[in-house]
């Protein structure tokens, strides 16, 4: 026990300062330090990981507790994650553990997940970057899932507080070559147990069969062929191996400018109308290659725009819709709201959230998107006119527009199996930068744009609204949220197919060494257990009834019955002019031309959506047909799982949507029991999982963020006053707290 502050007792008019005296050795804490090693848990390292630097006796202090209570353990950092490694794991039950990752622990964090690494220097909160003179007395890491750990120093080896600091902003901040990268450790170190899931069904868009039957799927295979000219990558290394276009598009077309310019398949609705996109060509300042460019593209929209029986509207996403900066800095607004150092710093921003919250601008970059992809569907389904989405590259907001769009058309990318094949076609074939995006090289913080991170948000604001229409949960976006930081997938660590194909071996069959074989994400069992897997399927998804030929013979589609609206019929075209004024809007937007107005974006398209939005929301919903979300302002909402889930505050114990949930599963594990007493058998297996209200009700520390929060355990390890070891012999804080001590009986 250490003592308290001894006042002297000399007189004068001043009293004299008080001291501090320790009864405990320095050489006796560090005796101790050995106690808490032993008690540790063995540090798991995956297939490939390296131990790189370690300290002892770091104290991990309880985020909520304005107290600063903590366990005590080893910080350690490898090549893969930096990981905190008390003896405190051990005191998770099964049921807290029914959740639990089986590759990122709870006192983990990879070291793509970094955000922003703090040091405190004399009570005050510094940045930390590049090569320190002076060592902080506590580190607090910033994650990119919003986690918020403080590390305390003040007890740890000099040398060892160099090390381990040094060590993380090195290997978190510094630019890496994507050679480095664990992925390639852990793909070359698991060669042989590199397994996949045999009930994992996604499509993975690698193969012209997998196009073809995607085709054949949408029904666009009439219009629309699979080409195979860039196989090898011998036309473009932007473009995937295979790709859809127009029938009537030579393929010659495609070599012209490396594949810019042409009109690329996404989707065909059931009216036969279609969704594509394009990417500029190269801009050019000689007036005879301008000359050339405009005739290329005169042909090739003469292609997909055949008044009156096809009719082409174009939207132009890099001039007229939000551009990549504003979705970065109000993302970078946003994200701090979440970021909260302790319960004190959540109270003093509780009274100004919602103007913070306003002020970050993402809720209203929420429902830009959203409102967006209602005109592109309203377009589609209504006016029967396909859309041609344009875009620098046609890779960062065109696989964000042209995939909602498809989450609320296409029921079949409202399934896991459905959305993941989605995620695979117009992202990852589609050619998005997510390791530009994600700054996962570090090597360049402007191009780090959470585009990704954006389009779940928007799912989950559908899932929200219309829970029974979809197969997976919030907690499923919210794991693949997670998962865009975790380097042994290969799903989101390339910039494009080629990218990947030349970097894993894949490219030039002809060498002997033996090409990587690297994990998908869409295999969940990697990460999960079975029992934990369940809680990423929605048991409240209301799947499509399977029809016989008879009842399916002349039947049309629920959604195209219930969207027949007297809005506005298919347009034909004007008399005077209207396909060369499209055609040279076209070109313009190709070419780089600003432009004051868009095609069509004038108040008949405003009345137009807005009579088709109320009257779809005038009617019932069918969760098999055309799925469209409220925009309104208080309809979009705080994705709270992910962004609340480590503020305990923020939880509602017992309540929320989980508790609806919960009930909603008792009530449909009754009427299944009483199903059977009343056919009188035993069935092995039952129409609902009967181990999902099992996985809710099992657990007493059930709150509002189940599965991530849990009630907190609040640790009986040291008390360290507010003021730190090294400030106890302040004459004011003695004063204020007579009764504060440190209490090392437990080290």
């Amino acid at each position: 026990m250490l003592g308290k502050g001894v006042v002297g007792g000399g007189g004068g008019t001043k009293a004299p300062k008080p001291s501090f005296v320790s009864y405990v050795r320095p050489e006796e804490i560090h005796a101790n330090e050995k106690e808490v090693t032993e008690k540790e848990v063995t540090l798991h390292l995956l297939p490939g990981e390296q131990l790189l630097c370690e300290a002892s006796t770091v104290l991990k202090y309880v985020q909520e507790d304005s107290c600063q209570r903590g366990i005590y353990g080893k910080l350690v950092c490898t090549d893969f994650k930096i990981a905190f490694l008390g003896d405190d794991e051990s005191a998770l039950d099964n049921d807290e553990a029914q959740f639990k990752n089986k590759v990122i622990g709870e006192n983990d964090i990879t070291l793509h997940c970094v955000d922003q690494i703090y040091g405190v220097f004399d009570e005050k909160k510094k940045p930390l970057f590049g090569q320190l003179k002076k060592y902080p007395e506590k580190l607090i890491i910033h994650c990119k899932d919003l986690r918020v750990f403080h590390f305390g120093l003040r007890y740890t080896k000099e040398e060892e507080v160099k090390r381990i600091v040094s060590g993380i902003i090195h290997h978190t901040q510094a630019p890496k070559l994507l050679k480095r990268l664990f992925l390639f450790s852990y793909a070359a170190a698991a060669q042989n147990n590199t397994a996949t899931d045999p009930k994992n069904y996604t499509v993975m868009f690698d193969t012209l069969k997998d196009w073809c039957w995607e085709l054949e799927r949408t029904k666009g295979n009439v219009k629309y062929k699979a080409v195979s000219v860039n196989e090898g990558y011998k036309v473009c290394v932007r473009l995937p191996a295979y790709f859809v276009v127009p029938i009537s598009l030579p393929e010659e077309d495609v070599l012209r400018f490396q594949g810019h310019g042409i009109p690329i398949w996404c989707w065909s609705c059931h009216n036969g109308c279609a969704l594509l996109k394009m990417s500029a060509l190269p801009k050019e300042q000689d007036d005879g290659s301008l000359q050339i460019q405009k005739s290329f593209l005169d042909g090739i929209y003469k292609t997909i725009h055949r008044p009156p029986y096809e009719i082409v509207k174009t939207e132009d996403l890099s001039t007229n819709f939000l551009s990549l900066q504003d979705i970065q800095t109000a993302y970078s607004k946003f994200k701090q709201l979440f970021l909260i150092d302790n319960s004190t710093e959540f109270w003093d921003t509780d009274i100004k959230w919602f103007s913070l919250l306003e002020n970050s601008s993402w809720l209203d970059i929420i429902r830009r998107c959203l409102k967006k992809a209602i005109e592109i569907t309203e377009c589609l389904e209504a006016q029967n006119m396909n859309v041609l989405l344009l875009e620098e590259n046609a890779s960062d907001l065109c696989c964000l527009i042209s995939s909602l769009v498809q989450v609320m058309m296409d029921p079949h990318c409202r399934t896991r199996v459905g959305f993941q094949s989605l995620v695979q076609k117009e992202w990852i074939m589609g050619g998005h930068c997510f390791l530009d995006r994600c700054n996962h090289l570090r090597q360049s913080d402007k191009e780090e744009v959470p585009v990704f991170l954006l389009f779940l948000d928007c799912v989950w604001q559908l899932v929200h609204q219309h829970p029974p229409a979809f197969d997976f949960t919030e907690t499923y976006l919210t794991v693949l949220s997670d998962s865009l930081y975790l380097p042994i997938f290969s799903t989101f660590f390339f910039n494009s197919p080629h990218q990947k194909d030349i970097n894993m071996g894949r490219e030039h069959q002809d060498t002997q060494s033996k090409p990587l074989n690297l994990l998908t994400v869409w295999d969940w069992s990697v990460q999960f257990e079975p029992k934990a897997q369940m809680l990423l399927k929605n048991p409240l998804y209301v799947e499509k009834p399977k029809l016989d030929k008879g009842q399916r013979k002349g039947m049309r589609f629920k959604h195209q019955r219930q969207l027949s609206l007297p809005l506005t019929q298919s347009k034909s075209s004007p008399k005077r002019g209207f396909f060369r004024e499209e055609t040279d809007h076209l070109i313009k937007n190709l070419l780089g031309k600003r432009i004051s107005k868009l095609i069509n974006s004038s108040d008949e398209l405003q009345d137009n959506f807005r009579e088709f939005y109320d009257n779809w929301h005038s009617k019932p919903t069918d969760y098999h047909g055309l799925l469209l979300p409220h925009i309104e302002g208080p309809e979009i909402k705080v994705w709270a799982q992910r962004y609340l889930r480590w503020i305990p505050e923020a939880q509602i114990l017992g309540g929320g949507r989980v508790a609806t949930m919960n009930k909603l599963l008792e009530m449909m594990e009754e009427v299944e029991r009483l199903q059977e007493k009343i056919e009188e058998r035993h069935h092995s297996q039952g129409a609902l999982p009967a181990e999902g209200p099992s996985l809710l009700r099992s657990s007493a520390r059930l709150s509002s963020l189940f599965p991530f929060a849990l009630l907190q355990r609040h640790s009986s390890k040291p008390v360290l006053p507010t003021s730190g070891w090294k400030a106890l012999g302040d004459e004011d804080d003695l004063a204020k707290r007579e009764d504060e001590f440190v209490d090392l009986g437990d080290v």
